[in-house]
């Protein structure tokens, strides 16, 4: 059980001191997600949304240099976002209204205008989000959202994900290891044959550790919710530091409204 602390979701999590370490999970929680409101709320067509843009990505890599978060750690964090990146390419080519000529290609403006205002959308929010991650270990980050009221069940259900996620990666890297030691090179059929037989007994040796673990805690008297410890006070001065980032996204887009 204890093995989530040296795999690879506690890894994301980046030790330290700083002032966005030090506040209570649950106001972190609220800060990205009115940041993303924010970068969302932005109209993409807008003549100033550019300058918001780059206004808001100067506040989230302020933020991440406070909080002692590097480029790399940011870098790995955009890889969730390929997606969108794929479809924010196709907007231009797929789009209808009035062409434009950009190196040869004829793209549509109004597709040009919505794929990049998707991929700054898109870019901002995941920034924020690895900041968040990499400064909130993952169970204070479950706390948080039971802070928030979160559903009892669902925040359950994420706490034993991250728990045992890497419990199952380490099973299946000893299974890889066994299949090598084998002979086993992954080429052909029959090296199908041996990936689904391999996928099949993952399966069945985590649904019986789940078994285990449930009965476990029905003998140690759980009822359905787990305990849990007193709630933190965040005064306003901690508010007011979480909620800067938002805060400042928000300013960017006030002005912009108001000057455009």
């Amino acid at each position: 059980m204890g093995a989530g602390h040296g795999g690879a979701l506690t890894a994301r999590y980046l030790p330290g001191t700083s002032v966005v370490h030090r506040l209570e999970p649950h106001a972190k929680l609220v800060a990205v997600l009115a940041f993303a409101v924010v970068v969302v709320a932005t109209p993409v067509h807008a003549p100033w949304a550019a300058a918001a843009y780059a206004g808001y990505l100067l506040a989230v890599l302020g933020t991440a240099a406070v909080a002692g978060v590097g480029p790399g750690r940011l870098a790995r964090g955009l890889v969730v976002e390929v997606p969108f990146v794929a479809f924010a390419v196709l907007m231009p080519f797929v789009a209808r209204g009035p062409r434009v000529e950009v190196l040869g290609l004829s793209l549509s403006e109004s597709g040009l205008a919505a794929g990049g205002g998707l991929l700054a959308k898109a870019t901002l929010s995941i920034l924020a989000a690895t900041v968040l991650a990499a400064t909130t270990e993952p169970r204070a980050l479950l706390r948080g959202l039971q802070r928030l009221r979160l559903p009892q069940l669902l925040v359950q259900i994420l706490m034993f994900m991250v728990r045992y996620a890497d419990v199952v990666g380490s099973e299946l890297h000893r299974m890889r290891v066994a299949r090598e030691s084998r002979g086993f090179t992954g080429g052909g059929l029959r090296g199908l044959r041996v990936l689904a037989a391999t996928a099949g007994a993952l399966f069945v040796r985590s649904y019986e550790r789940g078994e285990r673990v449930h009965l476990a805690m029905l003998s140690r008297g759980y009822t359905g919710s787990l305990p849990t410890g007193p709630a933190a006070v965040v005064d306003a001065r901690s508010w007011a530091v979480a909620l800067g980032l938002p805060l400042a996204a928000a300013t960017v887009l006030a002005a912009g409204m108001l000057l455009g």
